[in-house]
């Protein structure tokens, strides 16, 4: 399979997967999701969603399973919206790459107020 088609498809996926959670998933134990990234096969079979989640360690988890737990109506909205031969089984992780980025700005931001201050003296 062409790497155009499959990057093409991972693209179209990751933009239906977050319109299905946004507007149609109707669960009040999904928290805020953002749909971060999208790692598909080749034979696009597979399909593995990164989500960032915001809010406390209890409800990523809590989010993730609600997510985990209606894979089969995502899919069977996937399989609607996009005409694939193969609707790609999906897998959902916690994608923690936003809060570390945060963590090194914030990290960055002391170095910076301390080095700062070091300057005055």
């Amino acid at each position: 399979m062409s790497k155009q088609r499959v990057e093409r498809v991972r693209s179209l996926l990751k933009k239906e997967v977050s319109d299905i959670i946004f507007n149609q998933f109707k669960d009040p134990r999904v928290g805020f999701v953002t749909v971060t990234d999208v790692e598909l096969s080749a034979d696009l079979r597979n399909a593995k969603i990164f989500v960032s989640v915001m809010g406390d360690e209890e409800e990523k988890k809590n989010t993730l399973n609600v997510l985990r737990n209606g894979t089969g109506f995502i899919r069977t909205e996937i399989g609607k919206r996009i005409r694939l031969r193969h609707t790609p089984e999906l897998l959902f992780k916690i994608d923690n790459s936003l809060e570390y980025g945060a963590k090194i700005n914030s990290l960055l931001e002391q170095v910076k107020k301390q080095d700062e201050s070091g300057k005055e003296n």
